[in-house]
């Protein structure tokens, strides 16, 4: 027997812990723990294995043995074991936890507890029947048990109250292999587009439940700051062609499992899983569906499986936003067409990530919106309730068509079709800052923010509305909040700078834009913003100075008009600032329908020309 073994004892004790493995219960200072049995056979081969980090996947290997589960169940063990041992995470004195790896057991057990065993058989020699007294005693509660534990499960684990509340965390990834990860993010991104649709179920957005991966996993605590009922999560492994996935339902008013199912597929169907885990789900929830809905829940996009692989990698890379990854996830979206021309969401997908090329790349509006439109139209054909090519439309009416009529139509309809997409309500306050309606565009977005409130982007957009709304201070804590959740936000940083600048912060705002310019990627706006803070600032020779990059620039690929326009602005350069807003008007630039709001265009609101631009703005034309 290896030193790390303890003696085969029935007893043995650690500090005021007995541990009793032929009764399987553990008692501390005399009073019994409840443990179930899974959490008592993770306890004793931790302590078996004391001193030494035991891999998670030994446990499972000893405990779960052929059973396929998630890392959740040993979790919840362990919680379980901590629970009733009056152990903790931050300061063990049991079981410490050795991130993304396993457990050790750090407390050196006692002698076998010999002179207990003697009293226990005294005990059982006077009174023969004491051990089967026990025994059946022991039967029934396990009995009683097992009722109140059905009970629980049919009741949902929360008495009279359902749950409609959920959030879907992004599925553990167990597959090798580069950029694999795009097909868990895929099944779980699916999951909660479709049931998010449904109005009987609040379910938390992507953005807010992807931000728990890297996080310690406690169904209580997302709980708490979700305000959900419950949280689904999984993992997905793949053994040769096949493909399994492993669902579980967590109540997180006490952790406890509700439910859980198994789904394997082939790889050439992994399509599938979405539609067949949605499906099982709503019926253990009891939610009360249309015909409608539960068509569309069970739906496939594609029976395509390299369609279905190319749209989550198109899925995967458009989550990342830059500019580089957009123009993969463009490839990857149209590839994915290319398979399966009837695919709906790869369309959508097109969509959406044309049109974010078109705001936050320099590129001309007139060569990708349309790109966009035509993606969103075609969707939308194939499948008219899909809310987001249906917001996509909403953007591309009022940033590029300025259709403001349209851009409202399109806004009902998504909202008809999803109230709770958070993109809807972030791309209507782009329409409501352009229509002169600052503190709704406030309330829009805000809404977003509720919706998806670990968002950077709904969270940036939010400082973004407060600052057109000439809110500067509360725009610079809204940016600020902002970078708490995400500290590479360019939007927050940007917004930041800005605001700075409207305080008179000058040298703060100053080093905000500097250091965005300096990033990668960074667009003409930056410079732009720059160069007018330069200017406002006196420094007239260092604006003129990245005034004339920028022309430059222009001459070898296309740089937003509207940018070198606010630069002129700053100089006070009127007649040029409005020569080359003209530009910007013509080219459809996203940023002209703000100009009302935007305050670094204040000392050219006097000019006839200004009010002959809105006039215009406002036809559209």
């Amino acid at each position: 027997m290896p030193d790390s073994q303890l003696p085969n004892s029935r007893l043995f004790s650690i500090g005021d812990l007995t541990i009793d493995r032929d009764s399987f219960t553990v008692s501390r200072a005399g009073t019994v723990c409840e443990l179930t049995p899974r959490a008592f056979d993770v306890l004793v081969y931790l302590i078996e294995n004391r001193g030494r980090v035991v891999e998670k996947q030994e446990i499972f290997d000893a405990v779960w043995k052929d059973t396929f589960v998630t890392d959740n169940a040993l979790m919840r063990a362990v919680r379980e074991i901590r629970r009733e041992l009056g152990d903790s995470a931050t300061e063990p004195k049991y079981i410490e936890t050795v991130h993304k790896r396993g457990y050790r057991f750090i407390s050196t057990p006692d002698e076998p507890a010999a002179e207990a065993e003697k009293v226990e058989e005294q005990a059982a020699m006077a009174d023969p029947t004491a051990e089967t007294t026990n025994y059946y005693k022991l039967g029934s509660l396990l009995l009683i048990a097992g009722l109140i534990a059905a009970v629980a499960w049919m009741t949902l684990g929360r008495g009279d109250e359902p749950i409609r509340s959920i959030a879907i965390m992004p599925l553990e990834n167990a597959i090798s292999g580069e950029n694999s990860e795009h097909i868990s993010d895929g099944i779980s991104e699916s999951l909660i587009n479709s049931l998010s649709e449904l109005r009987e179920l609040k379910v938390a957005a992507r953005a807010t439940a992807f931000r728990y991966r890297e996080r310690e996993f406690d169904p209580q605590r997302i709980g708490r700051e979700l305000g959900v009922d419950a949280i689904l999560t999984g993992r997905v492994v793949q053994a040769g062609e096949e493909l399994t996935v492993q669902a579980d339902l967590i109540d997180t008013s006490d952790g406890s499992q509700i439910w859980g199912a198994r789904y394997s597929r082939r790889l050439n169907a992994v399509y599938e899983f979405p539609g067949a885990i949605a499906a099982d789900l709503v019926k253990k929830l009891d939610l009360p569906l249309t015909g409608e809905q539960a068509t569309r829940l069970a739906k496939n996009y594609t029976e395509n499986a390299e369609a279905y692989r190319l749209y989550s990698l198109g899925l995967h890379f458009w989550n990342k936003r830059s500019e580089d990854a957009l123009n993969k996830s463009i490839e990857y979206f149209q590839q994915a067409i290319e398979k399966d021309p009837n695919y709906a969401l790869a369309y959508s997908g097109l969509a959406d990530s044309n049109a974010v090329m078109a705001i936050s790349a320099d590129l001309p509006a007139h060569e990708v919106f349309p790109k966009a439109k035509a993606a969103a139209e075609k969707a939308l054909a194939l499948d008219d309730r899909l809310v987001e090519a249906q917001a996509t439309m909403l953007r591309i009416r009022s940033q590029y068509e300025w259709d403001w009529r349209a851009a409202e139509s399109e806004y009902r309809r998504a909202l008809e079709l999803n109230p709770n997409y958070p993109m809807t309500h972030i791309y209507y306050m782009s329409y409501l800052v352009s229509v002169g309606r600052p503190d709704d565009a406030i309330a829009s977005v805000k809404r977003a923010q509720e919706l998806d409130p670990l968002s950077s982007v709904a969270n940036a957009v939010v400082a973004r509305s407060l600052f057109f709304a000439g809110r500067y201070d509360e725009a610079i804590a809204a940016a600020e909040k902002t970078l708490e959740l995400d500290e590479n936000s360019f939007l927050a940083r940007l917004i930041l700078g800005r605001a700075y600048a409207r305080k008179g912060r000058y040298a703060e705002a100053i080093a905000e834009l500097e250091k965005l310019r300096s990033r990668p990627g960074s667009n003409s706006e930056t410079t732009s913003l720059l160069a007018h803070t330069f200017a406002v600032t006196g420094r007239r020779a260092d604006a003129g100075r990245l005034l004339e990059e920028m022309k430059q620039l222009s001459a070898r690929r296309y740089v937003q008009p509207y940018d070198i326009a606010m630069v002129h602005a700053g100089l006070g350069d009127n007649d040029a600032a409005f020569e080359w807003l003209e530009k910007a008007f013509l080219d459809r630039n996203h940023q002209v329908p703000f100009i009302r709001a935007v305050p670094e265009f204040e000392g050219l609101r006097q000019d006839p020309r200004f009010a002959d631009l809105v006039r215009r703005l406002e036809a559209g034309r």
